[in-house]
């Protein structure tokens, strides 16, 4: 089996020197991969033959599909973050960008990822900064990206830059994954008691029809509702089925437009406890944008114009849309974001803090830690409320059916008697 020798960038930059048995130079990078390293050169010691499969031996490629086709052309936000902290660790170990990029392009295996990777490298060969490449590709790397980078390129602290933007994407998917993994067990639990309530209505209830089909108006109110409902959805339920999926569509169109957006802004935002919470993410990730583009030495009108961008909720933008024209006439943000009365007195006093010691980056990443944290424990707290809320909704609809039918057996017992 053939041997290599390797040289290696660890996590912390240094650079590390050794060998190593492997099939091939592919399952040698694999390898160091997954020890945790970068590599910076793999080559096979002298007189080792790097085996390869012979022709005879190796199974006709398959014809990738359609789908494996446009999947693998696909560049996922993880990628970004893996090419953002394995460029941070290359040219914190002294390679060159050109350099970084080639030992990108050896370790990838997806079309899609080496695809873009080349292209950077191309720019770059070609003379022009690394961020005019990025820019070409708005879908994967925004305003936010490209500035900092642009920024770290006008100072010459590229690698500083890099870990930086590594730091910041990093918490921004923790923050992410911690909103849609709280969001997961209630979804299961609004579809199962949607299912349970189709199947009682739409299967069980009928079952008793021919029990009670001679009591006319003899039985109770509630049964007769009950019934009368699972006639309906055994009878029309395909139809409902089909102009519920009809007004999901129809209202997923209106909330896309400006006017639907709008609306669901405001009313998100009005909700209990979520409203607060909502309120909080959307400050957080403006307040964390701000303070690392201000702390890369990017503008203080251009950074706030980029985190603005970074806003999805409108009505929180709005409130934000203040500060631009507020800096343009020289007045400060922490008077700007006292006036509207929008914005909590922590927020405005951490803001003047900055502003009057002259660490305004530093006070706007803690106000996104100390929001983060906040929204992490708003989540908890609204999962506490809504977890049994969701279940004995469940199971008092459940009950309702369940009563319904046993009222009206009883009243056939007292009808035989």
């Amino acid at each position: 089996m053939p041997q290599f020798s390797y040289k290696a960038a660890q996590k912390d930059g240094s650079i590390t020197q050794g060998s190593l048995v492997a099939l091939s130079q592919a399952a040698a990078l694999r390898q160091l991969r997954g020890q945790g390293l970068t590599p910076v050169r793999l080559w096979p010691v002298a007189g080792d033959v790097v085996s390869m499969p012979a022709a005879s031996e190796a199974a006709p490629a398959a014809r990738p599909s359609w789908l494996q086709r446009n999947a693998a052309a696909v560049v996922s936000r993880d990628e970004v973050l893996a090419l953002t902290s394995e460029l941070a660790v290359l040219l914190r170990a002294g390679l060159p960008i050109d350099r970084a990029l080639k030992v990108q392009i050896d370790m990838s295996s997806k079309e899609g990822y080496t695809g873009l990777l080349r292209h950077l490298l191309e720019t770059v060969k070609g003379g022009k900064p690394l961020s005019h490449g990025l820019e070409r590709r708005p879908e994967l790397f925004g305003n936010f990206y490209v500035n900092m980078v642009r920024s770290g390129e006008a100072s010459g602290q590229l690698g500083t830059v890099f870990d930086r933007l590594a730091e910041y994407l990093h918490r921004s998917k923790e923050v992410r994954s911690t909103v849609v993994s709280a969001l997961i067990y209630p979804a299961i639990l609004a579809v199962v008691a949607l299912l349970s309530l189709a199947v009682m209505l739409g299967f069980v209830v009928p079952q008793f029809e021919a029990l009670f089909a001679d009591m006319g108006d003899g039985l109770p109110g509630l049964t007769r509702a009950v019934i009368a409902l699972g006639d309906g959805v055994k009878a029309w339920g395909w139809l409902m089925l089909l102009l519920s999926i009809a007004a999901w569509y129809s209202a997923r169109a209106w909330l896309a437009r400006p006017e639907g957006s709008s609306w669901k802004d405001r009313k998100m935002l009005r909700l209990p406890l979520l409203g607060a919470v909502l309120f909080k993410y959307e400050l957080a990730r403006f307040a964390r944008t701000l303070g690392t583009l201000l702390g890369n030495g990017v503008s203080l009108l251009q950074a706030i114009n980029i985190a603005l961008s970074t806003v999805e909720n409108s009505v929180v933008r709005e409130a934000l849309a203040i500060l631009p024209p507020a800096v343009k006439a020289g007045r400060r943000m922490s008077d700007a974001l006292a006036e509207p009365g929008t914005f909590t007195p922590m927020v405005i006093q951490m803001v003047r803090v900055g502003e009057e010691s002259g660490r305004l980056d530093e006070m706007m990443l803690e106000l996104a830690r100390v929001y983060e944290r906040d929204v992490e424990s708003g989540i908890k707290r609204g999962l506490t409320v809504l977890e049994p809320v969701l279940i004995l909704g469940m199971g008092g609809m459940i009950a309702v059916i369940i009563v319904s039918i046993l009222m009206g057996i009883l009243s056939v017992n007292d009808l035989a008697m």
